[in-house]
């Protein structure tokens, strides 16, 4: 088994990463599962989707959820999954070089995934002199 991922974010953001790294990785090493939220949704209102999104991404050894911006809705509803019982690390900020470094290390467990994320994030951002 391996380490599922979850996507949380506003609409089009969680979508488009996705459909990127499946054009790059083929077939993707770890399962990934989307949910995108409406900028005028309620946390409670979709806590039952989020549920069952953090159900699919599950293969058994927990699961990595990314969300767009600390804060937002998104996150505040991935906080919310978290405390279910499903074991859950949380990374905010996502962005395609973040995701793609993580399923570059799909034979890494939950509690090292994290920081894989985030150092793929940060070695993502290049200030181009030209």
């Amino acid at each position: 088994m391996a380490v599922g991922i979850l996507l949380v974010t506003h609409q089009g953001i969680g979508s488009a990463l996705l459909e990127v790294a499946r054009h790059l990785i083929d077939p993707l090493p770890l399962r990934v599962e989307v949910l995108e939220l409406p900028f005028e949704a309620d946390v409670e209102t979709v806590l039952p989707l989020a549920t069952a999104a953090l159900r699919r991404a599950d293969t058994g050894d927990g699961v990595l959820l990314m969300t767009d911006l600390y804060g937002a809705s998104p996150s505040n509803l991935a906080a919310r999954v978290s405390r279910l019982g499903t074991p859950v690390r949380r990374v905010s900020a996502v962005n395609l070089p973040m995701l793609l470094r993580v399923l570059n290390y799909a034979e890494l467990g939950l509690d090292e995934l994290p920081a894989i994320a985030a150092a793929g994030g940060r070695n993502g951002v290049l200030l181009d002199d030209a």
